[in-house]
């Protein structure tokens, strides 16, 4: 049985809307998960989670690892479940895109650091991005280091972390609040973040960028 589950639903306008369903208990320490989408012109992809994703060691203390990788000629919406990483989890998450010229993709992760009341484990989650082999974006967020989590530098002590990537042709300007940032990018596109103590709260202020 394969771990994951693309499950076809409705679509919604000219969107095709899919549910990715994860038909077991994974990623386990020692797996190791890939997906690739391809997208093709004049196409629109919605592609959602329904439930978290736990982050969960094996009992080898192997590391996991997940892969997804974008071919975008259209427009891709990719808007997982949070993740949480559990204690003595350690995880690699790698998302890639290849955008042609025309190409939209809009991606958001939420991490949890931990269940109720427990320490995290370790996670390093990656995202690269390219349109027509151009450089648009790479950047790598660690978490499960407490000094670095807890320090002004890193995460503040917040138990959420939420980034929202859209890569597109519009030009947007910065901006900014209480544990909360828009950047630019400068092939266009931009890179939200936002910190909290709770999903909920992570989830309304990307929702409202």
């Amino acid at each position: 049985m394969t771990p994951l589950t693309l499950v076809p639903h409705r679509r919604v306008g000219p969107v095709a809307l899919v549910h990715l369903v994860s038909s077991v208990t994974a990623p386990l320490g020692g797996d190791s998960l890939s997906l690739t989408v391809e997208v093709g012109p004049g196409a629109s992809l919605e592609l959602r989670g329904v439930a978290a994703t736990l982050l969960l060691p094996g009992a080898s203390g192997e590391e996991s690892s997940s892969s997804v990788r974008f071919l975008v000629e259209g427009t891709v919406r990719y808007l997982p479940e949070p993740t949480v990483v559990t204690s003595r989890a350690h995880h690699t998450s790698v998302v890639e895109a290849e955008l042609d010229g025309h190409a939209q993709l809009r991606t958001r992760e939420v991490l949890v650091l931990g269940r109720a009341g427990e320490k995290p484990g370790t996670l390093s989650s990656l995202m690269r991005a390219t349109r027509c082999g151009k450089p648009l974006l790479h950047q790598q967020l660690v978490v499960g280091d407490e000094a670095v989590d807890s320090s002004s530098a890193g995460l503040a002590g917040r138990r959420v972390v939420g980034t929202e990537v859209v890569l597109d042709s519009v030009t947007r300007a910065s901006d900014g609040g209480e544990w909360w940032s828009v950047v630019p990018l400068a092939a266009g596109g931009t890179l939200a973040t936002a910190l909290g103590e709770d999903v909920v709260t992570v989830t309304r202020v990307l929702d409202a960028i």
